[in-house]
C-alpha cells in the first residue's frame, strides 16, 4: 500500500499542475505534493521499523502470458534512497522557487514525474519494471535540461540522451537474455534472475551489458563526458535531480543486479571495473582543480567521488557496501546543498567564474557558513556524513586491495585542494565591487538548506541508524556473491 502511494502521489499532483495557468497555484501544489510525498516515506520509515522490517509489496498483474507484473517492494537500500529521492525533492522545488522559469506548469510538473520515475526504480522487484521506470526517468531529464538549459543545451542534452539510452539498451537486451535462462515459468522477477543458470562465459556478456549500462549512468571513466557538460548547461534543479538522485540509480544497479546476478563474472572481471573507477578518481580530481567554473568544478569532483563509491561496490566486502550505500545518501545530500548554493552565488554575482568573486564572506556570512559545512561534508571532515563513507568505503577496498584503496585514498587531499582554494576565492579575501552589494541569506533561501546540513551531522554523529538500516539486505547481497 505504502509504495503505490509513493509511485501515484506525485503522479497525480504532476498531472493536476500540467493543467493549471496559475503560477502561484503552481508552486504550491508543486511544493505540497513533493512534501506530502516525503511525509509518507518518513511513515513507510516508521513501519519498516518497528514491524520487523515489512517490504511494502506491491504485486499488480500486467502481461500474464510472460509472467511480467508490476512489482515493488522495499529492503533496507532502497528504502534509503527512496528517502533520499523523497527528501531532496521539495529542497530541489523550494530552491527553485525563486528562478521564475518560465511554463512553470511543465518545469515543476516534470520535476515530480522524474520523482515518480526514481521511485518506481529503487523499488521495483521485477527487471522488466526496473528497466522501464529506468527510461521513464530520462524523458523528463531530457525536457527539463533541453527546454531550461543553457546556450548550448540542444547539443549537450542530445548527447547525454544518446549516452544513457544506448546504455540502456544493453540492459535491455541482458534482461531479455536472462529471462529465458531463469527457471520455469520464465520471468523477470528479481529472485527468478538470481536464479538464472548462466555459464561462467554468459555471466562475463551479461556482466559486460550491465556494467555498461549502470557505468554510463554513474558515470564511471571513462564513460563520464556526457556529465560535466550536462550538469554544466542544466538548469540549477535539473542539475540537482542529476547529481544528487539520478546517478544513484546506477550505483544502485550494481548492487541490486550486477553483483547478485553474475558473481563469477564480477569475482573475474571486477577488478577491472575497480581500476577503472580508481583511475576516474584521480582523473576526475585532477581536471577539477583545474576548473575556474564553480559549476563544472563540482561537476568533475562528482565524478571523483562516485568512482570512490563504486571501487567500493566491486571491492565486494561487507563494509565496502555499507560505505557505498551511506555515500549514495550523503553524496545526494552535499551535492544537492552544493548546486543550491552555487546557483545562489550566480544569482547575486550572475557569474559563477571564480576569478570574477571575491570576499563574499563580508557581506554574507551566513551564506559562507553553510557553504563551508557542504564543502567540509563533501571532503569527508570527521563527523560530517562524508567522513562515514568515505572511511567505510577505503577501509572495504583496503580489504581488497592496498594499493587501490591507497590509489582511492588520493581523493581526499585532491578534494581538500579543488573546494577549499574554489572557497578561498570565492568567500575570503577583500570583496569585489559586485560583492559589496550582494545581501546575505534571506528566510525563503535557507530554508532548503537548513535541512541538508542537519542531515550532514545527524550522518556524521549517528551513523548507525542508516547503517543498520541497510545492514540485513547488503548482508543478503554478501550472501549472494559468495
Amino acid at each position: 500500500m505504502i509504495t503505490g502511494i509513493l509511485l501515484i502521489l506525485p503522479l497525480l499532483f504532476s498531472l493536476v499542475i500540467f493543467s493549471l495557468k496559475d503560477e502561484k497555484w503552481i508552486r504550491l501544489l508543486a511544493t505540497a505534493g513533493s512534501v506530502i510525498e516525503f511525509l509518507v516515506s518518513l511513515y513507510g520509515l516508521f513501519l519498516y521499523s518497528t514491524q520487523c522490517h515489512c517490504q511494502f509489496l506491491l504485486d499488480i498483474g500486467w502481461i500474464e502470458s510472460l509472467h511480467v507484473n508490476l512489482r515493488f517492494g522495499v529492503d533496507g537500500i532502497s528504502l534509503l534512497l527512496v528517502l533520499l529521492t523523497t527528501f531532496l525533492t521539495p529542497l530541489i522545488i523550494l530552491s527553485s522557487l525563486g528562478h521564475g522559469y518560465h511554463k512553470p506548469s511543465a518545469f515543476y510538473g516534470l520535476i515530480l514525474l522524474m520523482e515518480m520515475a526514481f521511485i518506481g526504480v529503487f523499488s521495483a522487484t521485477d527487471g522488466l519494471v526496473f528497466y522501464i521506470f529506468w527510461e521513464l526517468a530520462l524523458i523528463p531529464a531530457y525536457f527539463i535540461c533541453a527546454v531550461w538549459g543553457g546556450n548550448d543545451r540542444i547539443r549537450i542534452t542530445f548527447k547525454f540522451f544518446i549516452y544513457t539510452f544506448t546504455g540502456s539498451l544493453f540492459m535491455l537486451v541482458a534482461l531479455i537474455y536472462l529471462y529465458f535462462r531463469t527457471p520455469a515459468p520464465h520471468s523477470f522477477e528479481i529472485i527468478y534472475l538470481y536464479a538464472s543458470h548462466l555459464t561462467s562465459k554468459e555471466q562475463g556478456w551479461i556482466f559486460l551489458a550491465f556494467f555498461l549500462a549502470f557505468a554510463i549512468k554513474i558515470p564511471i571513466f571513462p564513460f563520464h563526458t556526457w556529465q560535466p557538460d550536462t550538469y554544466t548547461e542544466a538548469p540549477a534543479g535539473g542539475t540537482m535531480l542529476l547529481a544528487g538522485i539520478m546517478l544513484k540509480m546506477g550505483t544502485y544497479g550494481l548492487i541490486r543486479f550486477l553483483l547478485p546476478i553474475c558473481p563469477i563474472a564480477v569475482k573475474e572481471w571486477g577488478w577491472i571495473a575497480l581500476a577503472l573507477s580508481v583511475t576516474g578518481i584521480l582523473y576526475a580530481s585532477v581536471i577539477a582543480i583545474r576548473q575556474s567554473d564553480m559549476k563544472r568544478l563540482i561537476a568533475y569532483a562528482s565524478i571523483a567521488h562516485v568512482g570512490l563509491i563504486a571501487a567500493g561496490i566491486f571491492a565486494l566486502t561487507q563494509k565496502a557496501l555499507e560505505g557505498a550505500v551511506i555515500q549514495m545518501v550523503s553524496h545526494g545530500i552535499n551535492i544537492t546543498g552544493l548546486f543550491i548554493i552555487i546557483s545562489l552565488i550566480e544569482k547575486r554575482m550572475k557569474t559563477r567564474e571564480i576569478s570574477r568573486i571575491e570576499g563574499m564572506a563580508t557581506h554574507a556570512p551566513w551564506l559562507a557558513a553553510i557553504f563551508m559545512i557542504l564543502l567540509l561534508a563533501s571532503i569527508g571532515l570527521p563527523l560530517t556524513n562524508g567522513f562515514i563513507g568515505e572511511f567505510l568505503l577505503l577501509f572495504g577496498i583496503f580489504e581488497t586491495n592496498v594499493w587501490m584503496a591507497a590509489i582511492a585514498g588520493l581523493t581526499i587531499i585532491f578534494s581538500s585542494v579543488y573546494m577549499l582554494w574554489m572557497y578561498q576565492r570565492t568567500m575570503l579575501g577583500k570583496p569585489v565591487d559586485a560583492s559589496q552589494k550582494i545581501r546575505d541569506l534571506s528566510l525563503t533561501e535557507a530554508i532548503p538548506l537548513v535541512p541538508l546540513v542537519v542531515m550532514v551531522f545527524w550522518i556524521g554523529i549517528f551513523p548507525n541508524f542508516f547503517l543498520h538500516l541497510a545492514e540485513p539486505a547488503i548482508q543478503e547481497i554478501i550472501n549472494l556473491i559468495h
